[in-house]
């Protein structure tokens, strides 16, 4: 599965790394890169992080690599919201896009990818971490008993389920 991140929005959405970015931009994006980083070595998804261009940024987009997570910038006067809408564009059809950001969700969406909130992303990640820590699997939540009339949801929304939850 291919995660495609909104640097900037995850990192202002996560209240302990928001508080390194206030300080230092380019602590902000190493700690973030590090909790996907170890996210990555568990769950074993291609990750691309993409950020706003790095120092005002340059004369094309520049892509790194940091321990199996692919970082992009954007160009100078292009935002991290436009490369994200490319690389959907170009293959977004299975991928999950992380971001809180309407307009990016709605463009993802548009070219067939899933979204996910970066507050439901961080939540997973650190549901994923306890259940590191503790040596299982992540609980899932059992499904409540009772009565009601059984409704089967529309295959591309049970398929649409069934991705986000092998995040």
């Amino acid at each position: 599965m291919r995660i495609i991140v909104d640097g900037y929005n995850l990192i202002r959405q996560w209240p302990e790394l928001a508080m390194l970015d206030r300080a230092d931009l380019q602590s902000g994006r190493d700690a973030l890169l590090h909790q996907l980083q170890a996210y990555r070595r568990s769950r074993g998804h291609r990750i691309t992080v993409v950020f706003d261009g790095r120092e005002q940024g340059g004369f094309s987009e520049t892509t790194e690599r940091s321990a199996g997570i692919e970082v992009r910038y954007s160009r100078r006067g292009e935002t991290a919201d436009a490369v994200i809408a490319r690389l959907v564009a170009e293959g977004g059809a299975g991928a999950v896009v992380v971001s809180s950001d309407r307009d990016v969700a709605s463009t993802a969406r548009r070219f067939g990818a899933d979204t996910l909130s970066a507050v439901d992303f961080i939540t997973r990640l650190e549901a994923g971490r306890i259940a590191a820590v503790k040596g299982g699997e992540e609980e899932e939540r059992p499904a409540k008993p009772g009565k009601g009339t059984a409704r089967r949801l529309p295959k591309a929304e049970r398929r649409r389920q069934q991705r986000l939850k092998a995040l």
